[in-house]
């Protein structure tokens, strides 16, 4: 079994990734060939090295476990609307509107508190839920952007199978890496190879 860096840098970013955090954000669940899965938001750990890695977070957060969930479950409706997208399909209202929530959960203010021995103050919510839900409203912001900006026209899903990646397509590349563009070539001669066996006489 690979570990996590092992399967970050075997698998680089998909096209369009670098401008949209939200489609790296989206492919960070990764299906790989012989029915392997990797997360890379899977555990506090990873989750903390990917909000890093994508200036989302300080090097010294702390992430709990309820966080990490709570990208996990961002993730998942934002893979929704985007699949809808590429399928051309209503999106599901479960899915706007966890990203609609993600959009308005960054606080812009500090909140007014009442202490029963100092009377009334003003601070900020806990520093890693606001992390964290800095971290969802940009992703969600992000994520709005792709979906209803110039890029929506050019999003589409890796063409090679098992990838379950999205990316912005160039020309007629609908592969995310050399990789899968090359399983997806060597699948086609392979069908190719075994139809015409199948139609030659014995």
């Amino acid at each position: 079994m690979r570990s996590m860096k092992e399967t970050e840098s075997a698998v680089p970013p998909a096209p369009g990734a670098e401008q949209h955090p939200a489609l790296d954000f989206a492919n960070s669940a990764l299906a790989l060939p012989g029915g392997q899965f990797a997360d890379l938001l899977g555990t506090p750990a990873a989750a903390k090295r990917w909000l890093i890695e994508h200036d989302l977070a300080p090097a010294d957060v702390d992430l709990q476990e309820m966080c990490t969930a709570q990208l996990r479950s961002l993730r998942e409706q934002v893979r929704s609307l985007l699949a809808s997208r590429v399928g051309g399909l209503p999106a599901l209202p479960g899915a706007l509107s966890a990203v609609n929530d993600a959009l308005t959960r960054a606080p812009a203010a500090s909140l007014l508190h009442w202490d029963l021995t100092h009377g009334p103050y003003r601070a900020a919510a806990h520093p890693t839920a606001q992390i964290v839900e800095h971290a969802l409203a940009v992703l969600a912001s992000d994520a709005a952007d792709l979906l209803t900006g110039p890029d929506a026209e050019r999003l589409t899903a890796c063409g090679s199978s098992p990838c379950n990646r999205y990316l912005l397509r160039y020309g007629r590349r609908h592969w995310c890496s050399v990789r899968c563009g090359d399983r997806a070539r060597a699948a086609r001669a392979y069908a190719r190879r075994t139809q015409a066996e199948a139609g030659s006489p014995a």
